[in-house]
């Protein structure tokens, strides 16, 4: 049975402006996390003295400083290990994060792997492929972070509200039907860091070139290929009449790439797109396809690192362009969580328009009509 229109958008109740934070102390407590639990079965918990606090940052466990990367003097190999090392933990931490607290599945890809193959995997909330109101997809920049996070430096320096997609992720389950977060950094298994994750060690012949062993992920090599598969096998066959995706950095073309290779089902599916700081090139990519080009003036808003306040339009130096407004923020890092807030609202109020456009074109049935087709008459 379909649903109308407007008992959709009445299950649109929370206000943006109540955007759930990351209460770290609250999350470890009911979910017996943490990160320090990860960081004391590595093999170097001397080494990363710091835990989250109750605001998401990243603190030393001793100073309470934030995290500095020369641990070792005078030695930037030993520091740089220590780093991975920590982005490995935090992304780990993530991972637990998103299936703990946000109840989250994981769902590995390609669906027919062997078991001795290497395989990628996303994000998805219960039921989100059957449930006929929204779908939010988010689509993360390129870079060693994984699905979940925004920025593993941002992580590090700004904490967990800024550098996790989680306050994001609350927010869809909160006030839309469901969730998938794609995971398109995921593209390769280095068969040498895989065994050396965990350790501190800087053999000599860690740094050469041969010493790696790289195997792509079938169905997952590249973000592009990624991003297309899970369209292909899950969001195109949800039962999701209104499917949006909020995209970062060079998720933005990511998603174009995915609007040009599957453009009517796309065209159809997708009601609106957020772009933050994208790195999609219209004329580029689109070429010569006017309605391709209509479609994205219509459906896609950018918000742009700059000096203006929050939502203000900037200006696009591209006519065939979506319209581009501010988020409220100069740096780079910080869009993401910036525009959340704005972006919601987006996601709202252009949602309401295309149910209301809908509920217009819907043919209106009176008790008089219904006599009329039944024959009775008053």
């Amino acid at each position: 049975m379909e649903q109308n229109p407007k008992t959709e958008m009445n299950e649109i109740t929370i206000s943006p402006s109540h955007c759930p934070k990351v209460n770290v102390d609250a999350l470890q407590m009911e979910q017996e996390l943490s990160f320090r639990k990860l960081v004391e079965s590595s093999e170097c918990p001397e080494q990363l003295k710091y835990d989250f606090n109750k605001n998401g940052e990243l603190k030393h466990l001793d100073t309470n400083e934030p995290f500095v990367f020369n641990y070792y003097k005078n030695a930037h190999e030993s520091n740089h290990k220590r780093y991975q090392v920590l982005g490995h933990l935090i992304t780990q931490y993530v991972y637990e994060l998103l299936e703990r607290v946000c109840k989250l599945q994981k769902v590995h890809i390609p669906t027919d792997a062997t078991e001795d193959e290497p395989r990628s995997f996303f994000f998805i909330s219960e039921k989100a492929l059957t449930n006929s109101s929204s779908l939010i997809v988010l689509l993360q920049d390129r870079g060693v972070f994984r699905a979940g996070q925004w920025g593993l430096k941002t992580i590090i320096h700004e904490g967990l509200d800024h550098g996790t997609q989680i306050p994001f992720i609350k927010t869809a389950l909160q006030c839309y039907g469901g969730v998938i977060v794609l995971n398109p950094n995921d593209n390769f298994i280095d068969l040498k860091i895989e065994d050396e994750r965990l350790s501190l060690s800087t053999k000599e012949e860690s740094s050469t070139v041969n010493s790696s062993w790289w195997i792509p992920k079938r169905c997952s090599s590249s973000s592009e290929e990624h991003t297309i598969y899970i369209w292909d096998n899950f969001i195109s066959k949800s039962a999701a009449k209104n499917v949006a995706f909020i995209a970062h950095g060079y998720g933005g073309l990511v998603f174009i790439n995915l609007l040009i290779q599957r453009t009517w089902e796309v065209m159809n599916k997708v009601y609106c797109v957020a772009l933050i700081d994208s790195m999609h090139h219209t004329l580029h990519q689109v070429k010569n396809n006017p309605q391709v080009q209509e479609w994205i003036q219509k459906h896609c808003r950018e918000w742009v690192t700059n000096s203006k306040p929050l939502d203000r339009p900037t200006g696009s130096l591209v006519k065939v362009d979506c319209p581009t407004v501010s988020a409220g923020t100069e740096k780079y890092s910080l869009a993401p969580s910036s525009t959340l807030q704005a972006i919601f609202k987006y996601l709202k109020s252009t949602l309401k328009a295309k149910n209301t456009v809908t509920l217009s074109r819907s043919p209106i049935v009176t008790r008089s009509s219904k006599n009329k087709k039944s024959g009775n008459t008053c």
